[in-house]
């Protein structure tokens, strides 16, 4: 209940792999001298040849690496990571078509609930 990965993302910069947006918050009996940011950006320790890997899947048009979920072993936090496409403009008007629809229900369930 201290983590929340949903809004995360990974860049890949000078060869090493960042963690942004997510927020971790820290143990209130770690350290009671040093107060530590919940949404600082944090570095994945990952092989040179995974970072390649992904860096070369992130190159083509659309890609992005996210958080998919995140556990404890020992003291080590683990998050598994994956590549996912981005929808496309026309994926969208259909999200934004049921989307719209479910509003409108909704609208109407409530007036004829009133009458």
């Amino acid at each position: 209940g201290k983590v929340n990965i949903s809004d995360s993302y990974v860049v890949l910069k000078n060869g090493e792999a960042h963690l942004f947006g997510a927020t971790i918050t820290p143990l209130t009996v770690a350290s009671t001298h040093v107060v530590c940011e919940p949404m600082r950006t944090r570095k994945l320790l990952l092989n040179k040849r995974q970072i390649d890997s992904l860096f070369g899947r992130i190159n083509r048009e659309g890609y992005t690496v996210v958080a998919l979920s995140m556990y404890w072993k020992n003291a080590w936090s683990k998050i598994k990571i994956g590549v996912a496409k981005g929808k496309k403009d026309h994926d969208k008007r259909a999200s934004l078509k049921d989307k719209e629809w479910r509003v409108d229900k909704a609208r109407i369930m409530k007036s004829t609930n009133r009458a």
